[in-house]
């Protein structure tokens, strides 16, 4: 957890006084959210590093599978103190502005969406049998793991289904 705590204050430290400012005011609106997106982001890294070591911080399907994780687990965590909708509308937020923030390629940008998009989508498919205090992480892994096996390469024509991972072709897949 301590090296993806680096890389989180080191993103930080590279962002623009105006982006600063963006990501302050989106935390000073929700400071219980904010925290629990931070401990969401931490413990997603360290998840998506153990299971995929090579494409975690690449456009491999590691990524595909951190994306969809991180949204699983902001919803998991907020949704215990609020109401899921809340949860949603919250972490639509937090993970798109981090998409302008650190800005990528456009292709990279749609990758990043979809794959936060089918976390949403797998949270709210779970939420129906679990009632969201008993949620654990472990309940998101499976299915992102099994997802992951049928991830689709996102290219510029390609629409991609609405609950598939997709992954730029990369040298370690």
């Amino acid at each position: 957890m301590r090296s993806a705590l680096s890389v989180v204050v080191s993103s930080l430290r590279s962002l623009s006084l105006k982006k600063i400012l963006k990501l302050l005011s989106l935390a000073l609106s929700h400071p219980l959210f904010t925290l629990l997106s931070l401990y969401a982001t931490l413990r997603t890294f360290s998840i998506a590093k153990r299971y995929f070591p090579y494409t975690n911080s690449t456009s491999g399907v590691g990524n595909a599978f951190r994306h969809a994780l991180w949204c699983c687990l902001i919803l998991m965590y907020c949704s215990k103190i609020s109401s899921p909708e809340k949860a949603r509308r919250y972490c639509k937020k937090f993970t798109d502005l981090h998409e302008e923030l650190f800005p990528n390629e456009p292709l990279e940008k749609k990758m990043d969406l979809h794959n936060n998009s089918v976390g949403i989508h797998l949270y709210f498919e779970l939420l129906e049998g679990v009632h969201r205090q008993f949620f654990e992480t472990g309940f998101f892994i499976e299915h992102l793991l099994i997802k992951c096996r049928s991830a689709q390469i996102l290219d510029s024509d390609h629409t991609p289904e609405a609950s598939q991972l997709v992954y730029l072709r990369n040298e370690n897949d």
